[in-house]
């Protein structure tokens, strides 16, 4: 492999040093910032917090991409990387003709570059195999232990840290995140979809070890979706449930065991967690029914107030504020897709959606170049590939009850779907020698030099 590789490099007349990584240091420094992000290491360390830790990160992992950028010319190529660039474009060339400006500018501004950092960091300092499956272990372990503490805080101390109201001065306790993480009960439940097919593609698929892994990790996961009585959270799982059951040899068996699994959930829930949980198909006998009819009629709502402005919208991270002002209310139904048309208009909505497509038409470029590849590591890629397609659907299935425009998960997951396909594509010989062959040398070459399709 070794030999192939070092003769395309010759054949388009580059040096082997062309081939070099980002620094060590920058990919560190990232992986730290992942930590301190999903953990919220400032919040369970004041002292640590007075500094500002994100933006402190942020500044470092920048100077340190643009004391390097001679490595990285020619990374934009990439038609996601383009895609997202056109959005950004248009956001800033809008920004004088949205409702309001100020707002953005003064409010909602930070948090969009907060998300969309992941983006670029993701495709600019993960660059090789290695990098490629740290980042990964990192993200799911963080998602894993921001589910099992407070798990943990509510068998040990009873803690829940929310409720939802049942009507007649009744509430429901729901868990959420920990006192030191910010997420409510629905985003708990996000993180705990989003990281079950990662395990299940993963682990499963290793060896006996990580089938006993999976087998401990994944029932105090289950458990937990089920104290959080996330509706949006379960239906998310389902999604997740399709593929997994249509990528499955072993259909039957699957369906056995998810039969059992329903019934020992059926059987650990109390009342008001199946009443919740029945309110999805018009069972409920409390006001969860009626929680599930306003939830659809603010979504529609929110949909008719984005034909307020509909060619560029009200503003980046206006919708709140543009609900109190027409709509007299501030609460959201949480819907990315309405919240895109609200703050972008159909313009800014379209190109959004664009990106999306686009990450996805990659993803169906990385199954058909596993497909016919011959290159090392086939299984890992493979079964990765299966989990992002899982997890894509599973966003784009979820998005109708969670806003998304400026949160980090659709970003990291696009830039990491970005770096797959490249590391996917040197691990093909013919591929990498058919596309070197024919392109100029570049100092981003382990990025960039493969085939891109728009």
């Amino acid at each position: 492999m070794a030999s192939v590789i070092s003769n395309a490099k010759a054949a388009a007349g580059m040096a082997p040093g062309d081939r070099s990584p980002a620094s060590s240091f920058s990919f560190g420094i990232y992986i730290f910032f992942l930590i301190d992000f999903f953990l919220h290491l400032s919040a369970r360390f004041p002292a640590y917090g007075v500094i500002r830790p994100t933006l402190v990160l942020v500044l470092i992992i920048s100077l340190s991409l643009f004391l390097q950028r001679e490595r990285f010319k020619g990374w934009t190529k990439d038609p996601i990387v383009y895609s997202l660039g056109v959005l950004l474009i248009y956001i800033i060339v809008s920004l004088p003709l949205v409702e309001w400006p100020g707002s953005v500018i003064k409010n909602n501004l930070g948090d969009f570059v907060k998300a969309v950092v992941f983006f670029y960091f993701t495709v600019l300092l993960v660059d090789t195999e290695k990098r490629l499956k740290i980042l990964f272990f990192v993200f799911v372990l963080c998602q894993v232990l921001r589910v099992f503490e407070p798990l943990f805080l509510n068998l040990t101390e009873g803690y829940w840290g929310s409720s939802t109201h049942l009507g007649h001065g009744e509430f429901s306790q729901r868990l959420a995140g920990a006192p030191s993480d910010v997420i409510n009960p629905n985003e708990l439940g996000f993180v705990i979809v989003t990281a079950i097919p990662f395990l299940h593609y993963i682990l499963w698929s290793w060896n006996l070890k990580a089938r006993l892994l999976y087998i401990v990790i994944l029932p105090p996961l289950m458990y937990a979706l089920i104290l959080t009585q996330s509706r949006g959270a379960f239906v998310a799982l389902l999604v997740i449930g399709f593929f997994i059951f249509k990528e499955s040899k072993r259909k039957m068996m699957l369906i056995v065991v998810t039969i059992a699994i329903a019934i020992l959930g059926w059987q650990v829930m109390n009342d008001e967690q199946k009443d919740r949980y029945l309110s999805l198909v018009g069972k409920s006998e409390t006001s969860n029914a009626a929680s599930v009819d306003g939830r659809i009629q603010g979504m529609f709502r929110e949909f008719s107030l984005g034909l307020e402005r509909p060619i560029v919208g009200h503003g980046l991270g206006t919708t709140p504020e543009a609900k109190t002002h027409i709509l007299g209310s501030r609460q959201a139904s949480h819907n990315l897709y309405a919240e895109l048309l609200i703050e972008l208009g159909f313009v800014g909505a379209f190109i959004f959606i664009s990106f999306l497509v686009k990450v996805y038409r990659r993803l169906v470029d990385s199954s058909k170049t596993i497909l016919t590849s011959r290159g090392e590591n086939n299984t890992f890629y493979m079964n990765l590939n299966k989990a992002l397609i899982a997890v894509f659907w599973m966003y784009a299935a979820y998005s109708f009850n969670y806003w998304g425009l400026s949160q980090y998960y659709w970003y990291f997951f696009a830039g990491s779907v970005v770096v797959f396909y490249r590391m996917i594509n040197l691990h093909e010989p013919s591929g990498l020698l058919q596309e070197e062959s024919s392109r100029p040398a570049n100092r981003f070459s382990n990025l960039v030099d493969v085939p891109q399709k728009r």
